[in-house]
């Protein structure tokens, strides 16, 4: 396990900053690392042809090293509905064949989902909140023969219940059907391997677990699906479009294994190196020391909670780095701006205050929270 890295972070102690869920910070190194970024673009003629190609390669080696993956298995994306929207168009779909959502999932997992299913006049199967938070059952028992599609979360955005992707995983390939998941809310703080759930696509923003920017994530592409159908037509995703002078000797063929998939400014080059900097510090902290650092939290919040009479998910169903603490009611209106007032960051989600640890919190953070929800009870 690691020690809380605060350190790595321009977070002033006077702020509790308890919402990655929303959108995390990048690390001080990033910052200077996007400083230099910013300042070669004074000067493009610095910027190489190589420079064009070997970002988004050391990004992709990077971000396949957390989950387990090839290299060649990655693409660079500029959100989670452009990945979404790459497997509706690679996912078999027939006509009365379903698509199982979970409620209140979050939208991008969801618009281009609805969109297909009008067009293939099919079905989206929505599944409810389990009176016992347990999303797997629920997703088990509803998975069948009539499944084309399974599109989930590992952790629930709005209160971080989680999905046992490695069970789910299996049930879909029983049945036939396809595995897309939206893992912006945890990959980087909640361990994920493609060789243990092998889902079809899988699709993570940067900016918030990843402490990476805006506008740049990633998306797993299964080799079964390498000769598939991009989102879009770019030039850097055909064959030998790293010879800039023969750019208009127009080619049918792509870059080899997900290379098609890319988005059409993958190199960015402000991005793409903060993007970097940050993936090099999770493969040197490891996802398993920062979710067991983070599910120290998370276990505390519950603790705090449980003394003053509000509710978690058990544990068993929680994610270690997101939980939610659920008010019978909903959250009183005022908690959020008092809470904020104070400087002290969450989001309301639902009947929920979404509490989302990162690696630069510790107990106290939690104790300033509960200290100021105390009284309001």
């Amino acid at each position: 396990m690691i020690d809380c890295q605060k350190h790595l972070f321009d977070i002033p102690d006077d702020v509790t900053y308890l919402n990655a869920a929303y959108m995390a910070p990048i690390l001080k190194s990033s910052a200077q690392v996007g400083k230099v970024a910013v300042a070669q673009k004074l000067h493009p003629w610095e910027i190489t042809i190589d420079d064009f190609f070997g970002l988004p390669k050391t990004a992709c080696g990077l971000f396949a090293s957390l989950i387990d993956s090839a290299e060649d298995c990655i693409a660079i994306v500029p959100s989670a509905s452009y990945g979404v929207g790459t497997a509706t168009k690679n996912c078999k779909l027939e006509k009365g064949q379903k698509i199982i959502v979970l409620a209140d999932q979050f939208p991008s997992h969801v618009y281009p989902w609805q969109e297909v299913a009008r067009d293939k006049d099919a079905i989206i199967e929505t599944i409810p909140w389990p009176a016992d938070d347990d999303w797997t059952a629920a997703l088990l028992n509803a998975i069948d023969q009539t499944t084309a599609v399974v599109a989930c979360p590992q952790a629930h955005w709005t209160n971080g219940t989680s999905v046992d992707l490695v069970a789910v995983g299996k049930k879909c390939r029983a049945v036939g059907a396809a595995l897309v998941l939206d893992l912006t809310q945890s990959l980087g703080v909640m361990p994920f391997s493609v060789k243990d759930v092998d889902p079809d696509f899988m699709i993570a923003g940067s900016y918030k677990w990843l402490l990476g920017p805006y506008s740049y994530g990633y998306m797993y592409v299964a080799p079964r699906h390498h000769n598939g159908i991009p989102l879009e037509e770019n030039w850097i995703a055909r064959k030998d479009s790293e010879d800039f002078s023969r750019l208009v000797d127009y080619k049918d063929p792509y870059q080899p294994g997900a290379g098609r998939f890319h988005m059409g400014e993958k190199s960015n080059f402000i991005n793409a190196p903060i993007a970097i900097d940050a993936l090099k510090k999770f493969n040197e902290l490891g996802v398993d020391n920062i979710s067991a650092y983070l599910k120290t939290l998370t276990n505390y919040v519950a603790e705090k909670s449980d003394e003053i009479g509000l509710n978690v998910a058990r544990d068993k169903f929680r994610a270690p780095h997101l939980i939610g603490i659920n008010f019978k009611d909903g959250v009183p209106s005022h908690i959020a701006p008092m809470l904020a007032s104070n400087k002290v960051f969450v989001s309301v989600r639902g009947q929920s205050i979404r509490v989302a640890t990162h690696i630069y919190n510790d107990k106290a953070d939690i104790d300033r929270l509960f200290t100021l929800l105390q009284n309001e009870i």
